[in-house]
């Protein structure tokens, strides 16, 4: 079973804004190439994290105010959160190595 969760501009605010530990949004669209090479990376850090980090995905097809209210205007982009605002953001499908450094860094 899969670590990563996907939400929606409903559930973003107790999923993301009012979580205990840092989260990593991956605003993605499901015929995106690079965000399908991203895809196993994310699932990779969900679980190595496991938890210390909680992982969310958000369609931006489907929730199109969620990637405005953030100025998503590439994807994948990637966004770290932490006590429910951006601290880091990532674009492009990125090397791991560059997600465990974000990561890392933003850890409680």
């Amino acid at each position: 079973m899969s670590k990563v969760k996907t939400i929606n501009e409903k559930d973003f605010g107790s999923e993301v804004g009012q979580s205990e530990t840092p989260v990593l949004v991956d605003f993605y669209a499901d015929w995106c190439g690079p965000c399908k090479a991203v895809a196993p990376v994310v699932e990779d850090l969900a679980t190595a994290y496991d938890e210390r980090l909680a992982v969310r995905k958000v369609n931006v097809d489907d929730n199109p105010a969620l990637a405005t209210r953030f100025g998503v205007r590439t994807i994948p982009t990637l966004l770290l959160f932490k006590d429910g605002a951006p601290v880091e953001t990532i674009i492009g499908a990125v090397p791991r190595s560059r997600l465990d450094d974000a990561v890392k860094r933003h850890l409680n």
